[in-house]
Formats: C-alpha cells, structure tokens, sequence
C-alpha cells in the first residue's frame, strides 16, 4: 500500500475533474478490485458487533424479539389492539426497518471512523459505507430466520406461503436503496457533522410514518386514525414513502393482510404477492440513486484526507 499525501494523481488537477461517467466506473473497477478487501471489513465488523457484548452475536435474535414484546405489551395490553397474531404482523415490519434504520445510521460514520485509516493509506474510500451495508444483510438474515420460525408456530403454519418467495427480491431492491443512501451520507458527514443528528430525529420520525404499528390495509385502528389527521392527500403521500412501501410489501408476503368484518372487528387474510408496480418503480428509482450516490462520493472522495 501506498502512503496517501493527499488526493490520487488523476484528481489532483483542479483543470481537468472526471466527468460523471469515469467516476462511476473508476468506482465499480475500484470496488471489484477491492472484493477482498470488502469481504475482510464484513468479516471484521461481524466480529466486532458479538465480541463487544457477552451474549454475542446471539443478540441478532434477542434484540428483534425484545423489540416485539415492548410492542405486543404496549400495543395489546396498554391500548388493547385485538388483531390475530400481532406479533408475527409487527415483527414482519419491525425486522426490515431495523435493518434500514441501522444500515443508515452506520453510514453516517463509516468514513469517519476511519480517519486515522484515510490519512495515511491509500485506498478506495468507497469500500467503507458499502461494507458496512453488507454487514447489516447478516443481522436481517437472522431476523428472516426468527420471522420464519415465527411464521410455523403461529396459527398451525397458516402463515407459511409461496409467497415467502418474494422476501429475497423485496431485500435486493431495499438494499440497492440502503446502498445509494448510504453513499450520500457517508459522504455528506465528512463535510457536515450535523448530519449525524438530523439522521436521528429522522429515523424517529420515519418510525412513526411508516406502517410498523398500524397498516394502510385495516379500515380501523391506528392508520385510519393516520388518515383523519393527515387527510387523504397526506395519507397518500405517506403511502408512496419509500420505507412504508417497503415494509408494506414485507408484511403482505410473510404475514398477510389485515380487513375490517361487518361487526367492526379486525379479521386475518392469507399472504398476498406485493405491489409489483410500486416495486418496480421503486427499484428504478433505488437503481438512480445509487447512481447519483456514487458519483456524489467519487466527486468528494479526493477531499476527504483534507478534510478529516
């Protein structure tokens, strides 16, 4: 390895930048030239995440498990929520939302974390928000497991369907969304300390728009609550988030959908395909902001050792 004084030599000329499309491919060559490099940070960040705690790597099961009980006791006892199998309807929702949530909030400083690194060794600076990305793919792969797991004890298997099928293509599309995501924000925090804060408040609040307590499918409950607040326009809105999009289709696939009998009750229905159209849509959508994200960091990438 090289000892970096400042930016690579094809940058350094202030008269000639690379146009959006050399950044783009110098980062792809850079990230396949890099697979090793990659594999070893996933590698490092997985060990790191179980021996930081004495249970281990065993808290990918518990945390999402904890997570469901505070809910299913907040929800079920405190508001007295009656729906069939609340538990496998909020983890279907919760499991995947962490897994963006986390993904995000790692980025925020994957660039940074690694000042010491960036000064003094050359080296695609690319690599440090997409492994982290990778990593968090274990943790959600565990909490499939405990969804699946989940999915036969309750209600006799009625759960279990084809439509589990979908669960690898609904991953790929919010990974390529984590992925340009996190470019953006991995590069915007080396400027902008800030950012890290606002991320925060922003997951908050992203918690409490998408459909993780409340669903866009039940006629009662909390999102016609939602709906009478926001109105119509706003609920639709609320609808086309990216996230609830997502979380949506998680939740017809592995848990089903929720509707309203003529007596006011909340009712059960078997898993259904997702939205393809949306989805569709939405992986288009993914697919340029990864683009856009990493031209944004390519473009930055020679100023970091400067800047850090």
């Amino acid at each position: 390895m090289q000892i970096a004084n400042e930016a690579p030599a094809s940058y350094r000329s202030s008269s000639h930048r690379p146009g959006p499309v050399t950044l783009i491919t110098t980062a792809w060559r850079d990230v396949m030239s890099r697979r090793r490099l990659i594999r070893y940070l996933v590698a490092a960040d997985i060990k790191k995440k179980g021996s930081d705690t004495l249970l281990g790597n065993l808290w990918w099961l518990l945390d999402p498990l904890m997570a469901m009980a505070v809910y299913v006791f907040v929800m079920s006892v405190i508001f007295q929520r009656s729906q069939p199998d609340f538990a496998l309807y909020l983890l279907a929702a919760v499991i995947p939302f962490k897994w963006f949530t986390q993904s995000i909030s790692d980025a925020v400083g994957s660039v940074v974390r690694n000042e010491r690194l960036i000064k003094q060794i050359q080296f695609p600076k690319i690599v440090l928000p997409i492994s982290g990305s990778a990593s968090e793919v274990v943790s959600f792969a565990f909490g499939m497991l405990l969804l699946l797991g989940l999915s036969i004890i309750t209600a006799g298997g009625a759960h279990l369907s084809l439509m589990l099928l979908w669960v690898p293509v609904i991953a790929v599309v919010q990974f390529v969304l984590i992925l340009g995501l996190s470019f953006l924000v991995s590069a915007f925090t080396v400027f902008y300390r800030d950012v890290g804060i606002v991320i925060g408040h922003l997951m908050r609040l992203l918690f409490f728009m998408s459909p993780i307590l409340w669903s866009f499918d039940a006629g009662t409950g909390r999102g016609d609550q939602l709906r009478t607040a926001v109105g119509e326009t706003g609920y639709q809105l609320l609808s086309l988030n990216p996230v609830a999009i997502l979380l949506s289709a998680y939740r017809h696939v592995i848990y089903g959908t929720v509707a309203e009998t003529p007596e006011g009750e909340l009712t059960w229905l078997p898993p259904t395909a997702p939205d393809t159209g949306q989805l569709l849509v939405l992986f288009v959508i993914s697919i340029a902001l990864l683009v856009i994200g990493t031209w944004f960091f390519k473009r930055l990438e020679p100023a970091f050792a400067k800047v850090l």
